[in-house]
């Protein structure tokens, strides 16, 4: 007979108890003497294990709490944290915060974030539900775990007879709660869960081995897929990059798989993001306002998708989140700012303290297959190696592995190039993305065609 696991949800009744806490803590700043302050308060659980050829190798539970302390004498700003709830050590934290703020300079751009783009509960005193909050019972399960991280891996190593080794599969469940608080009296709840299987295998022998893997993350178990087909379309990624060939040195169309066309997007938010514009290190300097890709491009950020990996009603300064284009026709709307880096630059905020909160590039074709006809001939790209890419220039050259494709349908696997280019240039040649979004990150996309790039091989 099965054992049912039933865990009681307590996480009301903690994060209630988090925002006692912020409170007290932000009293005892104020009694310092502090201008401003502000509080995190986080607690995080989990569970991972990892198994390996059959065999378990590390069975983790975790439990962690974080405090961070946050105080403003004028401008000046003073931070300390702990994850020690007795009394001598919350004060004595207050305490270190405030003696760093009294002996730095003052800074014109520190402060809380205005306090009147703190966000508001609806008129109930709810926020809105991103349905983010969903505990899996696997984590008060350990052998359930087990089980299904060894179902992955055999599925994976019964694939093919090619499969030579197993590089081990592994699953991870684990659930955050947090509050953030400030002197403005703005106080937020947060809770999220995040669940995840992965396996990755060794196909071939000797000099031939070739590795790959696939993995599932979400939210809710219910949207994982299922262990069985992680663990074989793992092992199939593996053996279909055995026997790779190079290619002679030229200029290529290059695909970049949904997965890989994420890290262009990335390259992009870093170009925008405030922390490198005040520095004067992107190559995106007084870029906003201005064409950066084709017309049809653009990417819209969306911080209240139902499920969503970034989903938030506020930002890391309790900045009300809103929905707004990054890219529009082609064009940069704005930067990605807190109020520190906004200040720096004399704009405001967008609300993106601690990051993007979900973003969405716009499909102008069809699925994998369309996009592969519509290469024709070209490099597609599913792995990326090593970080040559220079963000005050744009300059892009990074090892790189994949296949390639004639007459828009996959000949033969490709190893050992280097595809380069600069950003700018790489940005304006996107010919399509495709609609086979990546639903495994914050950063959804699809495939990315770019029509032309300098592929390294032999000669």
């Amino acid at each position: 007979m099965n054992q049912i696991t039933t865990v009681i949800d307590d996480s009301h009744a903690r994060l209630d108890a988090l925002a006692e806490l912020s409170q007290s803590l932000l009293e005892r700043c104020r009694a310092a003497g502090a201008s401003q302050a502000e509080v995190s308060c986080s607690e995080e659980t989990g569970l991972n294990v990892s198994v390996r050829m059959g065999e378990v190798e590390t069975v983790e539970a975790s439990r962690d709490r974080g405090i961070a302390v946050t105080v403003y004498f004028g401008q000046r700003r003073g931070s300390a944290s702990t994850a020690d709830l007795r009394e001598d050590s919350l004060a004595a934290t207050v305490e270190q915060a405030c003696a760093i703020a009294r002996h730095t300079e003052d800074d014109p751009a520190a402060g809380l974030a205005d306090a009147g783009l703190m966000a508001a509960p609806f008129e109930d005193g709810r926020w809105r539900d991103l349905d983010s909050w969903h505990p899996w019972t696997v984590e008060h399960d350990p052998q359930r775990a087990i089980d299904l991280a060894l179902a992955a891996e055999q599925a994976g190593r019964d694939f093919d007879a090619r499969i030579e080794n197993s590089d081990g599969s592994s699953l991870g469940t684990g659930t955050s709660l947090g509050v953030y608080a400030n002197s403005h009296g703005f106080t937020g709840h947060e809770r999220s869960s995040q669940h995840s299987i992965g396996s990755a295998f060794i196909a071939g022998r000797g000099d031939a081995m070739q590795r790959d893997g696939w993995y599932s993350i979400a939210l809710a178990a219910e949207d994982l897929e299922d262990a069985a087909a992680i663990g074989r379309r793992a092992a199939e990624r593996a053996v279909s990059r055995l026997a790779p060939r190079t290619l002679a040195t030229g200029r290529y169309p290059v695909l970049f798989s949904a997965e890989m066309a994420r890290s262009l997007v990335g390259h992009l938010l870093g170009a925008v993001s405030g922390s490198a514009l005040y520095r004067r290190a992107s190559f995106l300097l007084d870029s906003a306002g201005t064409q950066l890709f084709p017309d049809w491009f653009a990417i819209e950020e969306l911080p209240f998708m139902r499920r969503g990996f970034r989903s938030a009603n506020f930002d890391a300064e309790g900045v009300a989140t809103r929905e707004s284009a990054l890219i529009a026709g082609g064009v940069l709307q704005r930067y990605i700012l807190g109020s520190y880096s906004a200040r720096r630059l004399g704009l405001q905020t967008t609300a993106n303290a601690g990051g993007v909160h979900n973003l969405q590039v716009a499909a102008n074709t069809g699925d994998f297959e369309d996009m592969l006809r519509g290469m024709g001939r070209g490099l597609l790209v599913t792995e990326l190696m090593g970080q040559g890419v220079n963000n005050i220039t744009g300059d892009y050259s990074r090892g790189a592995a994949g296949f390639w494709v004639e007459n828009g349908e996959i000949a033969h696997p490709v190893d050992g190039v280097t595809v380069a280019g600069n950003l700018k240039d790489m940005f304006r040649a996107i010919e399509a993305v495709g609609s086979d979004i990546d639903a495994r990150s914050h950063v959804r996309t699809g495939s990315i065609l770019v029509g032309g790039m300098t592929v390294a091989g032999e000669g």
